[in-house]
Order: structure tokens, then sequence, then C-alpha cells
């Protein structure tokens, strides 16, 4: 019981530990927040490729999540995909590959055309290479199906620090 006692205490002093150092929440205030206004005021220009085609669905899986009533910003991405070759046996046939998407992304407001953010963003997988070439080409469509997904949460992530750190800077009304 006494146990019981000090987890309860703990918690309490460090839920106070973190209100004291101004630790606030990314998505404060939900759909209404400051954040999730910005996010819904965002029109994601196409990107090019099987890798583009892929991001861009991810991103506008997640930020029309957040429903804008009007476009404010344009993304633009540029994507990098990559498959290469590593762990090769005796025989010089490769057992590895490394497959890299980097995403290089500007925010751009549409009001003054000017790049409110510019950024880059990316991630990495590895590739058992298997004698039959269709698991192969399979790992390598499920790699890029997960790299497309880790990058655009990474591009989402950054943009709505961007969102945050902008509202924390302009005077309230």
């Amino acid at each position: 019981m006494s146990n019981m006692i000090a987890r309860i205490a703990l918690l309490v002093t460090m839920s106070a530990m973190l209100t004291a150092c101004n630790l606030r929440p990314l998505y404060a205030g939900g759909t209404t927040g400051v954040v999730a206004q910005k996010l819904g005021d965002i029109e994601i220009e196409p990107i090019a490729g099987k890798a583009g085609w892929l991001t861009r669905n991810a991103l506008k899986d997640q930020l029309e999540a957040f429903g804008g009533q009007q476009t404010k910003y344009r993304l633009t991405v540029t994507l990098d995909d990559k498959i290469a070759g590593f762990g090769v046996r005796s025989d010089d046939r490769i057992t590895r590959e490394r497959r890299t998407l980097r995403a290089r992304y500007q925010l751009v407001r549409l009001a003054d055309s000017v790049v409110v953010l510019d950024a880059t963003a990316g991630s990495d997988a590895g590739i058992d290479v298997v004698s039959s070439e269709y698991a192969t080409l399979a790992a390598e469509d499920t790699a890029l199906e997960n790299l497309a997904t880790r990058v655009a949460n990474q591009i989402v992530t950054r943009i709505s620090r961007f969102a945050r750190e902008e509202a924390n800077a302009s005077p309230d009304p």
C-alpha cells in the first residue's frame, strides 16, 4: 500500500515539474487550435513518381484531417529515391539493399509568395535480397510505402512546429 502511495506522489510531483517547465502539447486546442488551423490551410502540389504519389497521399491523409477553410500555404516537395546494394557474397551477388528516400520541401505563403519554411526530411530501410525476384520487388515496394509515410510524418511534424513557433511569435490581438 505504501508503494502505491509513493508512486502516486511521484506522479503528482512529475506532473507539477512538467507544468513548471512550460511544456505544452503541440496540437493544443484540437481542431480549433492554431497549429491545426494552419495545417488545414495547406495545399500540396503534385509530386513526381511513385514515391511522390505515395508521399503526397500520406501528407494529404494527415493534413486534410484538419479540414482548413481556405488555402493560405502551398507545400512543394522534391524527392530523391535511391536503392543501393551492399552485403555482397563471394560470387558478387548482392544480399542486402538500402532504400533511401530524401525530401526537400518548401512551405510558401500564398499571400506574398514568401518561402516561410525550407527544410529536408528523410529515412532509409534495409531490404533482404532473396532468390525470388518477385519477393525482392515486393519488399522494395513495401519499403517505399513505409518510407513515404515516415517522410510525410517528419514533414507534418516540422510544419506543426513552425506553425506553433509562428503563433507564439505573433502578438495576440
